[in-house]
């Protein structure tokens, strides 16, 4: 599938990864939604790719509330008039250990923390996958859906949440290739390793540091390094079910 003019949702849309994936797609000629919850940055980002001379357009949605999902869906292709793809992005952490205990004193992972990530990592991913692939039926698009794994869905010291819905997204991954091949839609994922987003390059210079040294490559990945895979994901027609490892080597 060629991305020029064709219609891709991405949801996290305004910044990191997103928005890296929204301007390559952008210069390819693809049509964009863009969704997440920050007004202000998604006009941004939206403005950013109509630099390219493509339509773009902002939607504010929970990826985790079923009914703004079913609403975001809905006007997309009202406003669109067709969906032919989706990358699953958005994302939050809300990391900790399952347990522990220091100075003689015990915490542990709220289940707040565990739910937030779920609701919004794993069901958020189910909500758009299902609504977006019932509208391209309905609409009789064919095209392919991305969803945003994670390295740590091998799991990850204190990501039990995290390492959790990466997994059910690589796992429902397959599923969804199995069943929506039918109807002429693929679906894949990326498993990012540690990539130079806000949130990485925040942190300190020797957690940098000794974070990269474990990398073959000896450095993290870049957001258009994801942007590029994601693009030959859609690109590449006989590419579906798999999830596409991007860690440098990390994991081997």
């Amino acid at each position: 599938m060629q991305l020029t003019d064709k219609v891709i949702i991405i949801t996290g849309g305004c910044q990191g990864l997103g928005r890296s994936m929204a301007e390559y797609f952008a210069a390819r000629g693809a049509r964009l939604a863009l969704v997440d919850l920050n007004q202000e940055k998604l006009d941004q980002a939206v403005a950013a790719c109509k630099t390219h001379g493509v339509e773009a357009r902002a939607y504010l949605c929970s990826v985790a509330d079923e009914e703004q999902v079913n609403h975001m869906v809905a006007q997309v292709a009202e406003d669109f008039g067709a969906i032919h793809g989706l990358i699953n992005n958005a994302g939050i952490l809300r990391d900790g250990l399952l347990v522990k205990v220091k100075d003689g004193q015990m915490t542990k992972m709220s289940l707040a923390q565990w739910q937030a990530v779920i609701d919004v990592n794993l069901t958020g991913v189910f909500l758009c996958t299902r609504e977006v692939a019932a509208k391209m039926i309905e609409l009789g698009n064919n095209g392919a859906i991305i969803n945003i794994s994670s390295i740590s869905r091998a799991g990850n010291i204190g990501q039990t949440n995290y390492s959790a819905a990466k997994a059910g997204v690589a796992a429902a991954t397959v599923t969804w290739a199995k069943e929506l091949a039918r109807y002429g839609i693929r679906v894949a994922g990326i498993a990012p390793g540690f990539i130079e987003t806000e949130m990485t390059l925040g942190m300190k210079p020797e957690a940098l540091e000794k974070m990269t040294a474990g990398i073959p490559l000896k450095r993290m990945g870049k957001p258009e390094e994801i942007a590029h895979s994601a693009a030959y994901i859609f690109e590449n027609d006989y590419y579906t079910g798999r999830i596409l490892e991007m860690d440098g080597g990390l994991r081997v």
